[in-house]
């Protein structure tokens, strides 16, 4: 017997049990066409869209984003501050911390659920990719965490950060080989072999963090398959990979899809626009003047930077050209933050330069953006190789990398006197600001737990955020993190 169709039209129903029925199709044979594929795991990737919603408060902990308090505004009992300050408390702060881990748990968990009912390996192969890279960002975020590769599996074993490292990499190296080289069209936003590749790379270059053991050949390596490929360029204006159709990008390696009405929640300029910056873009609510950047960092990039006016500074305007106010005074956002909890008033609300890196929609219907958000792009697999081979005394391989990106932002070439890696850390910060990889940056580089403007010191525990109490209550086997007992 295989069963009914269900007719939704009233009146009618299935009385024969015997029937043979000519539109539906066995569990175990679907999946065979592109089509049937797509709808099997389009619902898996939606839950990599909220990848900018699970990262855009964590890069708060960092030295290039800063929500300071402006009167009551973004005062949240603290939270804020917390982050910034590294003073963030795993009872307090249970929630900010619950949100990452859930994400990268459920869609685990969904991934497993349909791994189970596909026949088709190649498809198979790239819900493991995707299932190996929500473990990295949980090993990212928490360290020691578990492994979740079985359907149903009751209180798994936390594993230590090595453990969990070789499992990913076992994995990834595993399903390579049945990946997809397509670039764009039905492959964007999915797992090919490049952004396996860029993922594989990632951790890599950070293995010395994760496992104690470097691995800066391997890191290059893997960038040289991307490079190499022929299958991406960088694009000759660096701000393409960010406008609000960034699409067809030939730098894009992975992006998350958005768009206003079909696919919402990109809404980083209603985060960081003043609220009467609705008149300059013609916004249909005012935005909610919280996220900036302290003077240090955008003093970091030299006049001639082209990436520069990636930053909003100066006088405001409406649409049409008209000189903006707040309260009487000439609506100028100056890059100098006074202080972290800043009094009530225009100096504070104007206080800090805000971010336009992604074109901001005039004329938008609703609060979310159509730009589709970078995870790994081009410019950066250059950047990461160019450090690899830095670390490795080859100063000579490296300076052309650095040098092909410092060309498109039309700043002086390093020579290799000048190349560092303090200096190798800040034009890393100049090309990827606000793009998510500047918690692991600083981490790599020493620099997480330096002091900096508004921030002291912060114990080297700060490197790992607190296993959320939430799954600690919920699976007895997992140990919070040492210091936040």
């Amino acid at each position: 017997m295989v069963g009914c169709v269900v007719l939704l039209l009233a009146g009618q129903s299935c009385t024969d049990l015997d029937e043979t029925t000519y539109d539906v199709i066995p569990t175990d044979q679907f999946g065979s066409t592109a089509a049937q594929q797509a709808a099997l795991i389009g619902p898996l990737y939606s839950g990599l869209g909220d990848y900018y919603g699970n990262h855009n408060s964590l890069n708060a902990t960092t030295d290039e984003q800063i929500v300071p308090t402006r009167g009551g505004d973004w005062k949240d009992g603290d939270n804020w501050k917390r982050l910034y300050t590294h003073t963030w408390d795993p009872v307090t702060d249970n929630g900010q911390f619950n949100g990452p881990w859930t994400w990268c748990y459920n869609n685990i968990t969904s991934i497993n659920q349909q791994l189970g009912s596909l026949t088709d390996e190649n498809v198979k192969a790239e819900l493991r990719a995707l299932r190996a890279f929500f473990h990295y960002k949980a090993m990212d975020f928490f360290g020691n965490v578990i492994i979740a590769d079985q359907v149903g599996a009751a209180a798994p074993e936390q594993k230590t950060r090595t453990e969990v490292f070789n499992w990913i990499e076992k994995e990834l190296l595993e399903v390579y080989p049945k990946l997809s080289e397509t670039v764009g069209g039905a492959y964007y936003g999915r797992f090919n072999k490049y952004v396996v590749d860029m993922t594989l790379a990632k951790m890599y270059l950070n293995a010395q963090v994760y496992t104690g053991t470097p691995r800066w050949q391997d890191a290059i390596t893997r960038c040289d398959n991307i490079i190499k490929s022929g299958k991406f360029s960088l694009t000759g204006d660096f701000f393409e990979n960010f406008k609000v159709q960034n699409q067809n990008s030939s730098e894009i390696i992975l992006a998350t899809p958005f768009d206003n009405s079909k696919r919402g929640g990109f809404n980083i300029h209603m985060a960081t626009l003043h609220y009467k910056n609705q008149l300059t873009y013609n916004l249909p609510a005012a935005p909610w003047n919280g996220y900036a950047t302290v003077a240090e960092f955008y003093n970091s990039f030299s006049n001639q930077d082209a990436r520069k006016k990636m930053w909003i500074v100066g006088q405001q305007f409406d649409i049409n050209g008209k000189a903006l106010d707040d309260d009487g005074v000439p609506m100028v956002f100056t890059p100098e933050i006074p202080s972290f909890e800043m009094p009530a008033g225009p100096a504070g609300r104007l206080a800090g330069v805000r971010s336009q890196k992604y074109e901001i929609q005039k004329n938008n219907t609703t609060n979310d953006m159509s730009n589709d958000f970078v995870i790994f792009r081009l410019g950066d697999a250059y950047l990461m190789r160019g450090e690899a081979n830095f670390r490795l005394g080859k100063v000579a391989d490296a300076l052309p990398d650095f040098n092909l990106i410092r060309r498109r932002a039309g700043v002086p070439e390093y020579t290799a006197a000048q190349l560092t890696l303090d200096e190798i850390l800040a034009e890393r910060g100049r090309e990827l600001a606000w793009e998510y990889h500047r918690r692991q940056d600083l981490i790599r580089f020493g620099q997480y737990t330096k002091a900096w403007r508004f921030k002291p010191a912060s114990e080297k525990y700060r490197e790992l955020f607190p296993i959320p109490r939430d799954q600690i209550s919920l699976n007895p086997k997992l140990k919070q993190n040492p210091g936040y007992n």
